[in-house]
């Protein structure tokens, strides 16, 4: 084991294995290791405790790694981030919008990288909090579909003044970084519209009654 001091790192990734060969491996570097199988468990686990390092992956169910890395930048700027993923082979080929220090490719990078990446990270931690502090991560927003014009929209919660409203969004897919004044207070917000998620709405019920008969149908 390293004389490497005891910094807490959270390791998020809906693979039971990775999780725990990633942890092992930096529990004997001396790290603290924390896990948790997505975005929202994680959320609730920073609820108690901050880490230092956050290393994420960026294909999971329930919240993406994109959306919760930029989660993590607006309410936790200090927090460093790696994202990780085994679809991509290089930083350069991740789509934009991912909020993160650094990137380690699962499969093709080595072990001893990932532990490189983090001991850079936390030899610069303190400029890099000043960068994440002037630094607006974007909001990832599911399409919501389309308005009665038949133009597809998003739905925009304003981070300044948390009033929501439409938007109207090109129907091509993108993971392009998008910005737009909030029709309230003008703060000027960035977003990306996350083609992989889409709110979807429960069928009405239609409710009849038999003639006559007064009974009620769904």
């Amino acid at each position: 084991m390293s004389d490497s001091p005891r910094n807490q790192i959270l390791v998020v990734d809906d693979d039971q294995s990775i999780r725990t060969t990633i942890a092992m491996m930096l529990a004997e570097e001396g790290y603290e290791v924390l896990t948790a199988e997505d975005g929202f468990d994680a959320l609730l686990q920073l609820k108690a405790k901050i880490p230092e390092v956050v290393i994420s992956d960026l294909n999971m169910p329930r919240m993406s790694g994109f959306e919760f890395l930029s989660v993590i930048r607006r309410r936790f700027p200090q927090v460093l981030v790696v994202a990780m993923s085994g679809a991509y082979e290089s930083a350069a080929a991740i789509p934009g919008g991912v909020i993160a220090d650094a990137f380690y490719a699962k499969g093709s990078d080595t072990p001893g990288t990932l532990l490189r990446l983090i001991a850079n990270l936390i030899r610069t931690s303190a400029s890099r909090a000043i960068a994440h502090a002037a630094q607006s991560a974007p909001v990832w927003v599911p399409r919501n579909g389309k308005d009665s014009r038949g133009l597809p929209y998003v739905v925009l919660t304003c981070t300044e003044c948390l009033r929501a409203f439409p938007l109207n969004v090109s129907s091509e897919a993108t993971t392009a970084v998008m910005e737009t004044p909030c029709i309230f207070c003008l703060t000027e917000l960035r977003y990306v519209v996350d083609s992989s998620l889409s709110v979807v709405f429960p069928r009405k019920r239609v409710m009849t009654f038999a003639a006559g008969a007064g009974m009620m149908q769904g």
